[in-house]
């Protein structure tokens, strides 16, 4: 982990945190909504999302968007965000499932076996290293025909948005645990062009902090 938060200071901070993770809504719902938008989960049939929180967007995937025969898996560092998430996710119980994670980012799940691989405010908390391995890792379990979606904080586009951008990086190298370990990251400029094709790519910045919104399918 970055900026020398290990696995252990992560699933400390989101234990702690856990119960009010919602409130981050204010600024992530809109980046969320375009994920919605662009990533055609009408059309899969199997998710796996790595660090889901609190289980909100599965809850409005598995409710909204995805078919009745989807099946949606998740795992999470934390053993608070997993409690919350499995039982928001209750009524889906049939199809959907939420395990707790050691931080590896290597999963016990099929080589092709996911029509879309989610990370939402989750690769900002990683090192670069640790995010062009996930990013091989997602590649392994997309289908040819599937999608990576990616939404988390970025920088800035606009004098504001620059400037919580900045500010944002400030706190981080001080005390990353203030932010939750997270801090601005393009992931656009990290995907390997002879890997992934982006099919959506923008930057939300509503009350000035600004996320990235990417849909990118394997070569």
């Amino acid at each position: 982990m970055p900026a020398g938060l290990s696995v252990a200071d992560v699933e400390a901070v989101y234990d702690r945190v856990g119960r009010v993770q919602d409130a981050h809504r204010f600024y992530e719902a809109p980046a969320l909504r375009a994920l919605r938008t662009h990533a055609a989960f009408h059309r899969a049939e199997a998710v796996f999302e790595v660090g889901c929180g609190t289980g909100r967007l599965a809850a409005d995937l598995l409710r909204d968007d995805l078919p009745p025969s989807a099946t949606y898996r998740a795992v999470d560092l934390s053993a608070t965000m997993v409690e919350i998430a499995q039982a928001r996710l209750a009524s889906f119980a049939d199809r959907a499932s939420v395990r707790k994670t050691d931080g590896r980012l290597r999963f016990d799940c099929s080589a092709g076996g996911a029509d879309r691989v989610v990370a939402a405010y989750v690769l900002d908390l990683l090192s670069q290293r640790e995010v062009r391995t996930f990013l091989k890792e997602a590649h392994r379990l997309l289908a040819p025909s599937g999608s990576l979606c990616v939404t988390g904080l970025t920088d800035g586009r606009d004098l504001p948005s620059r400037v919580v951008a900045s500010l944002w990086r400030g706190l981080h190298r001080a005390r990353p645990a203030w932010v939750g370990g997270c801090r601005p990251l393009c992931v656009r400029a990290i995907l390997a062009p002879d890997r992934w094709r982006v099919v959506h790519h923008e930057v939300v910045t509503p009350w000035g902090v600004p996320s990235e919104v990417l849909v990118a399918r394997p070569l």
